[in-house]
């Protein structure tokens, strides 16, 4: 699909408004999905797409899993629920301690870090969860350089500055929703307030904004993390070093990363657009994307896998009266995809890819 407009794409939305309580379920069911496990997966979570969908859903673990993955997407799903209804109370400004009880939503509790040093000496510090960081981070980048964040002793103030900026911002009206969550999004990321789980805040934050100027809250794809990156990256080439001057950057100062981030909001928007509107059997959705199947064929067998979840390769041959071998080769595509998985437990097929219709 071709790149579109935001503009374009925010009117193609707000066209089909309002849309049914069943489109309603369906946007929400996918962005569900999708969020948790990609804004996780960015972090290092090792949980599948279906894997994120069958817990999220049916509260049910299937496969390997660790129990820190595993509570790392429930939490993460919870502080999704916490942001939300916290977005609809319009008239209730910004917080830190909202931002602090949300971290402390996904973190859950303290817990220690051990590493080694080079030469062999063991380490270790506290992540705490829910308090902003009491030691210096920073991140190697893939340039090779160290990128430091706000110190522990400026990130109070440099929050509250955050804060109240936000705040004063979004009641004057002076930018766009796109642009303050832009904005916010990249103040945030260079102070960098907590020892772990930054990442994560910044992103329920960005759909926080949206969602309360009514907007469709948005997915970042791990898929597309080097975008991702890599634009903010870009921003800080302008902005400098500084951490107080990434804190107090203006709109003007991070223009790659605001192109970036409107094109990704268009491109979502506009996604969620066709989601409610595109009705055809040979277009199916899965991670953001919109596959169209090049033949009928495909989209009867993930029907039929729906429906009767436990047929054999020879029942569906039966079923839609092609051979064994093209069988083969239809499932074998869907599994490489990760479409679809077969359940070693019951021999059920699960469909993680969700139809248009």
């Amino acid at each position: 699909m071709k790149p579109v407009s935001l503009k374009k794409a925010v009117q193609a939305w707000q066209g089909i408004q309002p849309v049914s309580e069943k489109d309603r379920e369906r946007l929400s069911r996918r962005f569900t999905i999708d969020y948790n496990y990609n804004s996780n997966h960015i972090e290092g979570n090792t949980l599948t797409y279906g894997q994120t969908e069958i817990l999220l859903l049916f509260g049910k673990v299937v496969g390997e899993a660790t129990v820190r993955d595993i509570e790392e997407m429930t939490a993460s799903n919870v502080g999704l629920r916490m942001m939300t209804e916290e977005a609809q109370v319009a008239d209730m400004p910004l917080t830190q301690n909202f931002i602090r009880t949300l971290h402390k939503t996904l973190l859950r509790e303290d817990y220690t870090v051990y590493r080694t040093l080079p030469g062999g000496m063991q380490t270790s510090y506290t992540i705490h969860a829910g308090q902003y960081k009491t030691r210096p981070n920073s991140v190697i980048t893939r340039y090779g350089d160290r990128f430091e964040y706000a110190s522990p002793e400026e990130t109070p103030a440099l929050m509250t500055d955050l804060v109240n900026w936000y705040n004063s911002e979004e009641e004057a009206g002076r930018l766009s929703p796109v642009e303050l969550a832009a904005l916010f999004h990249y103040r945030y990321i260079r102070i960098h307030p907590f020892e772990d789980g930054n990442g994560r805040i910044a992103r329920l934050m960005v759909n926080y904004i949206l969602s309360r100027h009514g907007l469709p809250m948005i997915v970042v794809r791990s898929r597309l993390k080097q975008a991702y990156l890599e634009a903010l990256h870009q921003a800080d080439l302008i902005v400098g070093s500084a951490p107080a001057d990434g804190a107090h950057a203006r709109l003007q100062d991070i223009a790659p990363f605001l192109q970036y981030f409107q094109g990704l909001v268009a491109g979502e928007i506009y996604n969620d657009y066709l989601f409610v509107t595109r009705h055809d059997e040979d277009v199916w959705w899965y991670d953001g994307e919109m596959v169209v199947f090049r033949t009928a064929n495909y989209a009867k067998l993930l029907r039929l896998m729906q429906t009767q979840p436990t047929l054999t390769l020879e029942d569906m041959q039966g079923e839609l009266g092609i051979s064994l071998t093209s069988i083969r080769k239809l499932v074998g595509l869907l599994v490489e995809k990760s479409y679809v998985e077969k359940s070693p437990k019951d021999n059920a097929w699960r469909v993680f890819i969700t139809p248009s219709v």
